[in-house]
């Protein structure tokens, strides 16, 4: 078996054993980071397809930047981190008859596809080719954007430092 292959099967285990844990456990922490590695397992498969920047984008945004917000906001309500998540099962009949027919229907068109095999070319876009793109010709969506991703820090900051006893500031008409 080759390497690629072999890295192919492990990071598809991978990804769907964090998947499985993240859905069915009860610990939100224990979720959280099965969340992180199916994130980074798919950040592997980008890599794999020698979609570096996509990878490290992965990487960057979803595991470094979404997944420690959403550990930091489990970790620090007042309920808890620890506190085991009590759920109760409801129609588990029609949602089982229904993933039995969709897992049939995707099953069905896999084997049925005349798959076309090609060799993997080598990266021909790379991260400097985008780099120069948002430099010359999407300068002013790249510059609209980084606006607005600093109003909406700013607004986020705002309203975190609001104090709850502090009233609303006076508006200038009255």
């Amino acid at each position: 078996m080759e390497l690629s292959a072999f890295l192919f099967y492990f990071f598809a285990l991978l990804i769907i054993g964090s998947a499985a844990i993240m859905v069915f456990s009860k610990n939100i922490v224990h979720s959280a980071f099965a969340l992180m590695f199916t994130l980074a397992g798919l950040a592997a498969f980008y890599a794999l397809l020698y979609a570096g920047f996509v990878a490290v984008t992965q990487l960057l945004v979803y595991v470094g930047g979404i997944l420690v917000i959403v550990l930091f906001g489990v970790m620090l309500t007042t309920r808890g981190y620890f506190e085991k998540i009590k759920t109760r099962t409801v129609h588990l009949l029609p949602a089982a008859l229904f993933s039995m027919a969709i897992a049939i229907i995707l099953i069905t068109v896999f084997l049925s596809t005349e798959w076309i095999l090609a060799p993997l070319e080598e990266e021909v876009f790379t991260v400097q080719g985008i780099g120069e793109l948002l430099m010359t010709d999407y300068m002013l969506p790249f510059q609209v954007v980084g606006v607005l991703l600093l109003l909406a820090i700013i607004g986020a900051v705002l309203m975190a430092t609001r104090v709850a006893g502090e009233e609303e500031p006076p508006s200038a008409s009255g």
